[in-house]
């Protein structure tokens, strides 16, 4: 039984209705309900009816359900209803309760309609009684029978029907459960027809079977004269019970159907939360007219479809929010690296249709460093819901922000960690951080409380490969252990790295290092190509489901296109040490003559000579002066010069009889290239010279 108006509204002086002494005396409890505030008053004799003391009843019909079944409540609103819509001044029907103690009544009743002046119903005074026992004869064992085999059709095609959708998760869902040609048949209907409501207008979404229905258009605005518009400006179901009634009240629909051989049809409204959300049609080519049982199994399943769509609606909608975030957190682009081929991948989680859960915490990233070199990352922030996105997408910037600026992997990691900390969150993360050298294969990976990565070896093997770890992020700082050791691994060309979030290794109930090894196991049997690689193991972590996300970043060294000799050496001088800037002028004309760049010998020497003169004058501390030979397609040496300052030098004019002043000016006519990088706390100048120039 429906609530119906606000209680807000004030009652009338004569409410609730003094019933007759009498009818208490002949086991006949009242009822006065008033239609405009919703509230239901009954006597006691009506309280013994059903079985219910004064204390459990709030006054509102709908508290009845406990004793009245919900397809006996659908028949019974579905008579109330009509009676209202046709005007009549009372009504009367059998129905069935459940006592407390779970044996079921026959209970009767009879309600009188109490109007204003201009026809609108304001109140329905009536009675209710025990009709059990009336209905002990052989002519009533008869009517009880059928309305016992009623109530077994109706319970049975909506708990079948309402047992379907409650699987349905999408609008899509709903819709292929109603279209399915047995849920068709079990309706009896011929044809089905269901459109939604978008702002002033009713697009049709589903039509069954395809072909069986041809609307005049597949948009109609509700103030049209077609039933589907009706039903949703009306709010009240359309029951037309022949063709004749069909072609009388919509004469623009009805030509569309001569050929369909429709004999009746019932048009339901979609209704969620007091307002409508759609329509549906059935229609029938075998029947004509619809008796109370069925209006009411109608009426009831289009309430249970009503709610599965609204359900699928806000679903739909929160994932659309959910992920939006998620993508917004993660990068818009993965740049290219020059020497590697890089995949990335993100899976969202299925959480089984619980709003909100499909996203997480989980991220990738790729950060270009200076001197070839580029920065791998993989984390999970803990949790599946936006605070986690949210979470993972502050963290995963400041993380960015301290690998450029030059902070050495185990300092990134540290830093992070006390920013997470700080961040007054509860969330802890895990994240594996791999800072690789493309022009030597050297990576320096640091771990915290993450899972280690998997290298695949250039003839197809993988492996996984043990990297040290600390404490995950923010718990690191919390318990003031924010040392993170760094692990040293070797790519060679060919090779691929391979990172990712536990999604993709765990299943509940399972152990993580048989999730590694069958992960190893697929990454072997697996493809070449990078991209086709993550696109198998997105897809197996799609075929598997989960309610984890996954992230996934692959990156492969490629072979340089022209094999040249090259390397990279490094010398650490101090100030006021002559012997140690003597080896590091020997080491930079001897390398530079190994690798093959003997016709600039001189420009190398005193560029880097001027670079380490500066480092040592300039700034307070050592210099870490280091030569690469860097070969990935355009050939060409690189001297950098490190030290503590991060002062930026600057290029200035020598006087007259100025000493100083000159060395940055000689480096920019010497070199191709020179600039200067953030280093942690300090910085490296460095210069850039094609051997071949």
């Amino acid at each position: 039984m429906a609530d119906r108006g606000a209680s807000a509204m004030s009652l009338p002086e004569d409410w609730p209705a003094h019933p007759d002494p009498i009818l208490a005396l002949n086991g006949m409890g009242t009822f006065d309900w008033d239609l405009d505030t919703g509230l239901f008053h009954m006597d006691a004799q009506a309280y013994q009816v059903f079985d219910l003391l004064p204390e459990e009843f709030d006054g509102r019909p709908r508290s009845l359900a406990v004793r009245v079944p919900p397809p006996e409540a659908a028949r019974l609103d579905a008579v109330v209803a009509r009676a209202i819509k046709d005007g009549s001044e009372n009504y009367g029907t059998y129905f069935r309760i459940r006592r407390r103690d779970g044996t079921p009544r026959w209970t009767h009743t009879q309600g009188y309609i109490r109007r204003d002046d201009t026809g609108r119903p304001r109140r329905v005074v009536g009675i209710v009684r025990d009709a059990t026992g009336e209905l002990a004869d052989s002519a009533a064992r008869s009517l009880r029978a059928a309305h016992d085999e009623a109530f077994r059709q109706q319970t049975n095609i909506v708990q079948i029907v309402s047992a379907a959708l409650a699987h349905a998760r999408t609008v899509r869902d709903v819709i292929d459960v109603l279209k399915d040609t047995h849920g068709i048949r079990r309706l009896g209907a011929t044809s089905l027809v269901m459109g939604l409501v978008e702002a002033s207008r009713i697009r049709l979404v589903a039509e069954a079977p395809v072909g069986s229905f041809v609307p005049a258009s597949q948009v109609n605005r509700i103030d049209e004269p077609y039933p589907m518009s009706e039903v949703v400006r009306t709010l009240l179901p359309r029951f037309i019970e022949s063709p004749e009634e069909f072609a009388e009240g919509y004469p623009v629909l009805w030509p569309h159907l001569t050929g369909l051989h429709i004999t009746s049809a019932a048009y339901l409204p979609l209704i969620a939360q007091a307002r409508p959300i759609g329509a549906m049609g059935l229609l029938y080519a075998d029947r004509r007219g619809f008796s109370a049982e069925e209006r009411a199994v109608l009426v009831a399943l289009g309430s249970s479809i009503a709610q599965s769509l609204q359900r699928a609606m806000l679903y739909e909608q929160e994932k659309d929010l959910a992920q939006g975030l998620q993508q917004a957190m993660l990068p818009r682009t993965i740049p290219s690296v020059r020497g590697a081929d890089i995949a990335v991948r993100y899976r969202a989680a299925t959480a089984g249709g619980t709003l909100g859960r499909d996203i997480g915490g989980d991220w990738y990233d790729l950060i270009p460093l200076p001197g070839g070199r580029v920065g791998a990352v993989i984390g999970d922030v803990q949790g599946h819901d936006t605070h986690a996105a949210a979470v993972m997408g502050q963290l995963r910037i400041v993380l960015r922000a301290y690998a450029a600026e030059g902070h050495t992997p185990a300092t990134v990691m540290a830093r992070a960690s006390v920013f997470l900390h700080e961040l007054d969150t509860d969330r802890f993360a895990t994240c594996l951080y791999a800072e690789a050298d493309l022009s030597t294969g050297v990576v320096q990976a640091v771990r915290a409380g993450h899972i280690d990565p998997l290298i695949r070896h250039s003839d197809g093997t993988c492996s996984r490969v043990p990297v040290e770890g600390g404490l995950p992020l923010g718990l690191s700082a919390e318990f003031s252990r924010l040392e993170y050791p760094v692990s040293t691994l070797e790519l060679d060309p060919g090779h691929t790295l391979l990172l990712c979030t536990d999604g993709l290794v765990e299943k509940p109930g399972a152990d993580l290092d048989d999730g590694m090894r069958r992960l190893t196991a697929l990454v072997t049997d697996g493809p070449d190509d990078v991209r086709a690689l993550a696109d198998r193991l997105i897809q197996l972590a799609e075929e598997r489901g989960g309610d984890d996300d996954v992230a996934l970043l692959l990156l492969r060294r490629r072979a340089p296109e022209a094999a040249r000799a090259g390397g990279r050496l490094q010398q650490h001088v101090a100030p006021g040490d002559p012997e140690a800037l003597t080896h590091a002028r020997h080491m930079i004309r001897a390398a530079v003559r190994r690798w093959g760049a003997g016709e600039r010998a001189d420009e190398i020497e005193l560029a880097a000579d001027e670079l380490i003169t500066n480092a040592l004058m300039h700034t307070e501390g050592s210099a870490i002066v280091t030569l690469r030979a860097i070969d990935d397609g355009e050939r060409r040496l690189r001297i950098e010069v490190e030290d503590s300052s991060s002062a930026l030098p600057r290029r200035r004019e020598a006087g007259e009889d100025g000493v100083s002043g000159r060395g940055l000016l000689l480096v920019d006519r010497l070199a191709d290239a020179w600039g200067v990088e953030a280093r942690g706390g300090g910085k490296a100048v460095w210069c850039e010279f094609r051997p071949d120039g």
